[in-house]
């Protein structure tokens, strides 16, 4: 896993939480703790510090990746606003995850193995979303898009409909994303 998503943990912990009990977890999970946003790190030390927060906070890894998904996309707008630029609404932020994230993602992490989400609207309008990735976090792609949701002033009903922790052969999400507040006012 690239050193960025560990850095994004460590500033949306820093935030929640401040700085000593990242370093609390650190000592907790018994990495090294020391990531550089080029570095590939195994994906082993993420589940440790997944681990160490799930002892700490006595919840499950879904609802810890759930958090830190959503915690992070104000520090991704921070530290990556281009990646905004141009999309009005959360819901058009996540259809371009596979094609203008993570192309810069891997433009900009080179190596980096980002998951692939297939996206199509289905008959009710809802975006429908398969995850793809070896690593088994549809908990923290959850996370993500409510966080882009909030980050945009929307909300999103997010249903897991097929799930590989329940024996699916992959991740599908649907989604429902209300309008704008501007335009939830006009209607």
């Amino acid at each position: 896993m690239k050193g960025v998503v560990f850095n994004l943990l460590e500033e949306a912990v820093g935030r929640a939480y401040g700085p000593e009990t990242w370093d609390a977890l650190i000592e907790a999970s018994g990495v090294s703790g020391a990531y550089t946003s080029l570095g590939n790190y195994p994906d082993e030390e993420i589940e440790a510090l997944v681990a160490a927060a799930m002892a700490a906070l006595s919840l499950d890894r879904d609802a810890i990746l759930r958090w830190f998904g959503q915690q992070a996309m104000p520090v991704l707008a921070e530290l990556y606003p281009e990646f905004f630029t141009g999309c009005p609404d959360g819901r058009t932020f996540v259809q371009g995850v596979n094609h203008i994230i993570h192309a810069e993602v891997r433009k900009l992490y080179p190596g980096a193995a980002c998951p692939y989400f297939h996206l199509h609207t289905d008959a009710s309008g809802d975006l429908v979303m398969d995850y793809l990735s070896a690593r088994n976090m549809c908990a923290l792609a959850q996370g993500f898009v409510e966080g882009a949701a909030a980050w945009y002033g929307q909300e999103v009903a997010f249903r897991h409909v097929h799930c590989t922790q329940r024996g699916d052969p992959q991740c599908t999400f649907a989604m429902t994303w209300s309008p704008l507040p501007a335009q939830a006012e006009a209607a």
